[in-house]
């Protein structure tokens, strides 16, 4: 898509954020639309594919510094020029055409928004050539999610691996972090929360006090614990090393995420007879996932003294 074609969207309004949107906000509005737009989740809907396009382009131009500056520069031009076009009427509006048409002051202008326009579309094929880190990261999401979600569908709920190992999934986190650091390297409980729980349900995150860098997280299934392990590192000037404590998959597990969701939800029609457990079976389990945490949290105190 074309600077041209890029300058007749409203990008803030194609992904429902406003202009002053950090970035984080940004790539969550984008993870919402393009899930509800995904062509494979409308397949009969030929508008999907442009829809999923346009909201490609728009995380490339507004994650990106200089292509977001070249953007808002020429959309404030436009509008501010709108808004004294609608104040004039017909025939103030005719007396500004006729000296706009002699002035030097238009060509200027013109030629300052073709120069911005000439420099939008060199960043766009800058972006095109080195490839979107933001939009692939955020592509590969949403393609792991929808095949996440798939397999849910099909077996029901994820809690099949869980019930047979007796065990939740569980991940050691570890950072940088100084001891007189009250930031503790950037990552706070909230924080640490939200990267999570974009993999799936997070049952329990704990926090050393004592050991500073140190935190253990729960996870509802060894799948959503899986992609948090093969896709978060946190923060890029403080990476996270993350290890599994608890739950983690078999050797043969180790290819990528994406063979795997789908090589589970090809075997899930062969295991049905005996993913079924009765009410009794899934009540023992909760009491174990119960007993389960308490250990955990009397481990990760041990741990501090």
């Amino acid at each position: 898509m074309a600077a041209k074609e890029i300058l007749q969207l409203d990008l803030y309004s194609l992904l429902g954020v406003s202009e002053d949107a950090t970035g984080k906000e940004i790539k969550k509005a984008y993870r919402q639309k393009a899930l509800k737009c995904h062509p494979d989740k409308n397949p009969d809907n030929p508008k999907a594919v442009e829809l999923f396009h346009q909201l490609s382009q728009a995380l490339e131009v507004l994650t990106d510094a200089a292509a977001k500056a070249a953007y808002d520069k020429i959309r404030k031009a436009k509008k501010q020029a709108a808004e004294r076009n609608q104040k004039l009427d017909s025939k103030r509006k005719k007396v500004k055409l006729d000296l706009e048409a002699r002035e030097r002051e238009a060509q200027l202008n013109e030629e300052e928004e073709i120069k911005i326009a000439k420099n939008l579309d060199e960043v766009i094929a800058r972006l095109r050539e080195e490839g979107s880190r933001h939009l692939e990261e955020q592509q590969r999401l949403i393609k792991e999610q929808i095949l996440l979600e798939r397999e849910q569908r099909l077996r029901g709920s994820d809690v099949r691996t869980d019930s047979i190992n007796n065990s939740t999934p569980k991940l050691k986190l570890k950072w940088k972090c100084k001891k007189d650091d009250e930031s503790n390297g950037g990552y706070s409980h909230e924080y640490l929360l939200s990267i999570l729980k974009k993999y799936g349900e997070v049952l329990n995150l704990l926090i050393s006090s004592k050991k500073k860098g140190s935190a253990i997280v729960e996870f509802s299934s060894t799948k959503t614990a899986e992609l948090a392990f093969k896709n978060e590192t946190g923060l890029t000037s403080n990476p996270l090393k993350i290890s599994w404590l608890e739950g983690s998959p078999p050797p043969n597990t180790s290819n990528s995420t994406s063979s795997s969701l789908e090589t589970s939800s090809s075997n899930l029609f062969q295991n049905t007879a005996r993913t079924e457990r009765d009410y009794e079976s899934l009540v023992m389990m909760r009491m174990r996932q119960a007993a389960e945490r308490q250990r955990l949290i009397k481990q990760l105190q041990e741990d501090d003294s």
